[in-house]
């Protein structure tokens, strides 16, 4: 079985700017979310982004809009030789429609438990909102909430050194 790293992505991987972040020119990744991946790789962890972008389905921004903007965090953490193994996202908002896959439903997380044969045991989700502990815990992972734009890497060694 693998272990893995679920990472919320605004306010985890890039800064929470307090609303939607759908343009390149909005996205900028945290300070040290890349050493944080790196760390977490070299250490056996698969690193899962698992995201809500209830914008698309609220019509602020385009399902072409949020690829653009994955595709740029993609390239940018991967200039820092910081993979992701996979991105999970919801289009949905519940003022729009109802769905099973919003956090703090877990289903984006059981996809990925599934697909890449996680160990519940030995995983955990960082996120910025209660919902993604919600989400992590629903799924049997544990959960660890930080504040928006914090330093992973103090986490990602915790996670590393078994201190979490």
């Amino acid at each position: 079985m693998n272990k893995a790293v679920f990472l919320d992505r605004d306010g985890v991987i890039n800064k929470e700017i307090g609303d939607y972040v759908y343009s390149v020119d909005d996205f900028v990744l945290n300070e040290t979310i890349a050493d944080a991946i790196n760390l977490l790789k070299k250490n056996g962890y698969l690193i899962i982004v698992i995201t809500n972008q209830g914008g698309i389905s609220k019509g602020i921004f385009s399902m072409e809009d949020f690829e653009e903007v994955n595709g740029y965090m993609l390239s940018e953490l991967e200039k820092k030789e910081a993979g992701v193994d996979e991105v999970y996202f919801c289009p949905h908002h519940p003022d729009v429609t109802k769905c099973l896959c919003r956090k703090p439903e877990p289903l984006m997380i059981e996809k990925a438990i599934a697909r890449f044969n996680i160990d519940r045991d030995n995983s955990f989700m960082i996120g910025d909102a209660p919902r993604d502990v919600l989400a992590a815990e629903r799924a049997g992972i544990k959960g660890l909430l930080i504040e928006p734009n914090s330093d992973v890497l103090k986490i990602a060694k915790q996670i590393v050194n078994g201190t979490i």
